[in-house]
Parts: structure tokens; sequence; C-alpha cells
């Protein structure tokens, strides 16, 4: 298996990168190899720093970067040559079988839509996050930025791909797949959730408890949480915001130290053709390990393969 790693993307690039992929090297085993797509003569400087062989990577040289401020669109469309570009085309191609990044979310976005492309059948691709639970074990936030606005039956799809993914990377069997809402009752929401309901609530799919809360989110009410991209955007950030906080107050507690985003390392893009993960921009050399690793389970766990037979 080749995992490709895009090393110029993110605010610490291409240092804190490249340190990740010396760190992801330690753990994976044989017959697993990173692929460092970026400028390959500052990648092999920073290796030379820290005395580690450049011979454990593969490197594909890239000259161009697309910013993180840039419009993903024409940044995509323009630089062909960049490290997100490179990326996607080598794994469209099947040269590698996974792909991560800290670069520009919405290039990566982009990028996943014009390359890889779409499964057929999925309306649009979903975005996950990692929420910790109070007990032990974790649950799967989606979409959380990808769609600001949705319709209804993707909804019901975000219901099946947050599932599936559950399953087949995290382990949990027959996940509950829930809706997050202003209330449990059916008849609570807004014109989104009020339509959505009743269409994942007929779903043979997925296990579909109902409608929950903001105060479920960290409980065992649910395994999947369901909602459009402008409300996951909103709750995850603020759900990162409480270890920081935590830090700031100066008190060490497990369970908030669960909302380190560094621990879970990125976001998938679920519904495209291949195994993508998309790192926070500030993300350190220990998120881009596990970045690398989450990349690493989604291949290995043949998630897309699995997808594709549920779109058939």
């Amino acid at each position: 298996m080749k995992i490709g790693l895009d090393i110029m993307g993110g605010d610490y690039a291409p240092k804190a990168a490249v340190l990740g992929a010396i760190e992801a090297y330690k753990v994976l085993p044989g017959g697993q190899k990173l692929v460092l797509i970026g400028n390959k003569d500052v990648a092999a400087s920073i290796l030379q720093e820290n005395d580690f062989n450049p011979d454990h990577f593969e490197f594909i040289h890239t000259t161009e970067v697309i910013g993180m401020g840039e419009h993903p669109t024409k940044a995509i469309a323009q630089k062909p040559e960049s490290s997100i570009a490179v990326g996607y085309k080598q794994l469209k191609e099947g040269h590698i079988q996974a792909f991560t990044s800290a670069g520009n979310t919405g290039a990566m976005l982009v990028g996943a839509m014009f390359s890889v492309k779409t499964i057929p059948g999925v309306l649009r691709p979903a975005l996950t996050a990692i929420v910790p639970k109070l007990k032990g074990g974790l649950g799967i936030l989606l979409d959380v930025g990808a769609n600001a606005d949705c319709k209804p039956d993707m909804l019901l799809q975000f219901g099946l791909l947050g599932s599936m993914f559950a399953q087949a990377v995290y382990g949990i069997s027959n996940p509950k797949v829930a809706l997050m809402n202003i209330g449990e009752e059916e008849e609570k929401g807004n014109m989104l959730s009020l339509a959505a309901y009743p269409l994942m609530k007929d779903s043979s799919q997925y296990n579909f408890v109902g409608n929950v809360e903001g105060r479920d989110l960290f409980g065992d009410a649910a395994d999947v949480f369901v909602c459009d991209g402008f409300t996951g955007n909103v709750i995850v950030k603020m759900a990162e915001s409480y270890y920081v906080i935590t830090r700031k107050k100066g008190f060490n507690d497990e369970f908030f130290n669960r909302f380190n985003y560094e621990q879970y390392g990125g976001s998938t893009i679920l519904g495209i053709n291949a195994p993508v993960v998309v790192g926070h921009g500030i993300s350190s050399p220990e998120a881009i390990k596990n970045m690398v690793l989450l990349s690493r389970n989604m291949a290995e766990s043949n998630l897309v393969e699995k997808i594709k037979q549920a779109f058939v």
C-alpha cells in the first residue's frame, strides 16, 4: 500500500508535515509506504536536519503550492502542478491508495469532486468529525463543512455514509444514527430536519434512532450524528475550543483531553471514489501522523468499495 501525503499543505508546512511523516513511518508496518508530494529538496533538507534517511520515503516533486486562502476552484484549475492537484492525479491513476493533506480544505473538496469524483448515487460527499463520549468511545458527526446548505435526501445519505464509516473503520456494531435537532420530538425542527426525519425513519439501510439535541452529543444516545454542514461546522469548532480552554485554565482532564484534534488526525471525505483525509490547517506532526494512519485505515477497511455496493 502507498499512502500519499501532501507536505506543502498546512500553516506549518512543510516542516510539520515532514516531521509527521517521520512519526508515521515509525508505526507503519512493512508493505505500507509513504509517498511525500511536494518540494523534494526542502523535504530532503528537513530529513537531513533530523538525521533521517530519505530512502524510507518515495517522493513526487511538485513546483506549485495552493495557499490556505486561495479560491479552491480557481487554484485547482490554475495550479495543475500543485501538491494537492498532483496528489489527486496519483490517487485517480491508482499510484497511491489513499491521500491526505492539511492544506486548503476547499481545494481538497474541489479536487475530490473533479478528480476521483463522487461515487455514483451519492448526492454530495460529506466531511466527518470525531466527538468523544463521556463513558469512553467516540461518536461521528457529519457533515461538518462540505455542504453548508443541504436537501433532505442528502441528510438521508449522510446517515448511511456515517453508519458505514463507523462500522468499517471504528468497529462499531450496528451504529445508532440520529438527526441533530432542537428537540427529540418528531415534529420539532426547521424545514430541513422536518423533511429529513421521515426519510431517515423509513430507511432500512441503517439503525435510525430519531432526533437528538446538542446536549446528547457526548453521551450514548447515538453513534452517528447527522446534520447539515453549516450546523456541523459550528458544533465541531466549538467542541475544539474545549481542549484549548481547559489548557488555558490550567487543568488536566481525561475527557476534555480527548477533544484535542491531534489524536484524530483529520476529517474523512465520505462518498468519493478513494480514501481521502483532510487535516486541520494548524496540524502538528502528531496530527499529521494520525492523518496518515486514518487514511491507511480507510484503505484497509475497503470502505469505498462497501459504499459503492450500498449505492448500486
